[in-house]
């Protein structure tokens, strides 16, 4: 059997994801077998498995730290949520239906098996589990019936690794304050604390580390500086959606309150030339080079979003002038109509932006799918990635073809004489060199050559990323005593 760590968190962005991400690829570099686990997961951000499987993006991050393939039943439960108090339930990577959190609360403990059996599928292909936890375990109105923090350490027997956020202050009381409202069997459960994002000299911290040690009776396990990595994150609170600075090349991407899969532009980050900015305002889009419109959890509401406060009139306006392009529900709202007759989102029907010659029809079955091929012959900015190779995949809830009535063939669909695309793939940015040439043809646009871009292929950059978070937190953390944690556990 598996041996099993958790991570748990003072709060939801206290940094739990890195840190599960850090350790599967410690105990991968020192030759285990390992993978990540979260029972429940709430995110826009989703993934398709070769299976067709929904799963949340976090995990599949940890498993590319692990160096393993992503599987669904590494997130069991994945909510999406619809509203403000509601969402998607998707259970062992297909849709449940939707509910209300109430409906949810209660409804939960039915659940567990499909929790167990996904855990006990992952002890058969691994020497160690390293589990994420959700949000806070001192959520005391939630602890009934948890399954997702000390409720899933329970389940499985797991020592916890408790982290707090010491960069948004009262890390001290964070912690201390989250064991002082555990219950003392759950307290028991907790074998050290981790202070993370700390910027500074870290001898600053010791008059607080002894009290801490003092009043909570568990050792600190480490301090882990504030990392600067370019590495997937949860999408409600991520600091990429406060990042303003504009580059040589400026990409604007539609912030809408249902913004999902914004890890589609992920890859532009990497490229010192270039700015990806997340805008909810006309004040803020200014004269970016192209924008995008992401990807949404409600793609009629979300276009009703941008009507109301100017942007979709800005938009429409800056794409006789610039490149304009949608990934799944942005490629909808780009159409002259989305219609939802099954009542998917809203019901009824709506005009869309009218930049693309398509419509759109929302339906209950979900479309998933991993895709790869080649880039159809393409016109203006997007010329330069004409017969490139892509891999993605496709997660929607609709179907696109064209005005007339005609079936779509195509990976990316064009209009305006070349200046606005848009495609069902997510990740199609990813593979190859298909984001350096499209910024390269930006700049040419503009003037600039790029010859000497910073760029290499993504998955590269990306092991880099893991290697670099490992390094630091072997450095940052006490291992001989999480390994220890892991003796205890008998492990082999």
């Amino acid at each position: 059997m598996a041996k099993v760590i958790m991570i748990q968190g003072t709060m939801s962005n206290a940094g739990k994801s890195l840190l599960v991400a850090g350790l599967c690829r410690i105990f991968r570099q020192d030759g285990y077998r390992v993978a990540p686990f979260k029972s429940q997961n709430m995110a826009l951000n989703s993934y398709i498995t070769e299976e067709g499987l929904e799963m949340g993006r976090a995990q599949v991050m940890q498993a590319e730290a692990a160096g393993i393939r992503p599987m669904v039943c590494m997130n069991p439960i994945l909510l999406k949520p619809t509203n403000h108090t509601g969402s998607q339930v998707i259970v062992n990577g297909e849709v449940l239906g939707n509910m209300s959190a109430r409906d949810y609360f209660a409804y939960k403990k039915n659940l567990i098996p499909d929790i167990k059996k996904a855990f006990h599928k992952l002890e058969e292909m691994a020497d160690i589990i390293v589990i994420e936890g959700a949000g806070s375990p001192a959520e005391v109105n939630l602890r009934e019936n948890d399954i997702v923090n000390m409720g899933m350490a329970e389940m499985v027997d797991a020592p916890v690794l408790l982290v707090g956020d010491i960069d948004r202050g009262g890390v001290f009381a964070q912690l201390l304050g989250t064991l002082l409202l555990l219950e003392e069997e759950e307290k028991h459960r907790v074998k050290g604390l981790i202070i993370n994002k700390f910027r500074g000299d870290k001898t600053i911290l010791d008059p607080g580390i002894e009290i801490l040690e003092k009043k909570g009776k568990i050792p600190v396990a480490g301090v882990v500086p504030y990392m600067e990595l370019s590495l997937e994150d949860e999408d409600s609170l991520t600091e990429r959606f406060d990042k303003k600075e504009q580059g040589v090349i400026d990409l604007a991407v539609i912030h809408y309150p249902r913004i999902s899969n914004f890890t589609d532009f992920h890859v532009f980050e990497q490229m010192e030339e270039v700015s990806v900015r997340y805008v909810t305002s006309v004040a803020q889009l200014g004269n970016p080079d192209m924008i995008f419109l992401p990807g949404s959890k409600n793609t009629m509401g979300d276009l009703k979003w941008m009507r109301q406060n100017g942007l979709e009139a800005v938009i429409k306006r800056k794409a006789q002038e610039i490149p304009v392009c949608g990934i799944c529900g942005g490629y909808q709202m780009l159409g002259c109509q989305i219609s939802d007759p099954e009542g998917v989102e809203e019901g009824g029907s709506m005009w869309g932006m009218e930049l693309l010659p398509t419509v759109t029809e929302l339906k209950e079955q979900k479309v998933r799918a991993q895709v790869e091929g080649t880039v159809n012959e393409m016109d203006g900015v997007l010329a330069a990635v004409s017969g490139k190779e892509y891999a993605g995949y496709e997660i929607h809830m609709g179907h696109t073809c064209f005005e007339n009535g005609e079936e779509i063939h195509t990976p990316v669909v064009s209009g305006n004489d070349g200046k606005v695309y848009g495609s069902y793939i997510h990740g199609i940015f990813d593979k190859g060199t298909i984001a350096a040439d499209i910024v390269r043809a930006l700049a040419e646009k503009k003037g600039i050559c790029l010859e000497n871009l910073t760029t290499e292929e993504y998955q590269k950059f990306k092991e880099k990323q893991y290697d670099k978070l490992a390094d630091i937190l072997r450095e940052s953390l006490d291992m001989e005593g999480i390994y220890g944690m892991l003796k205890e556990a008998n492990l082999e």
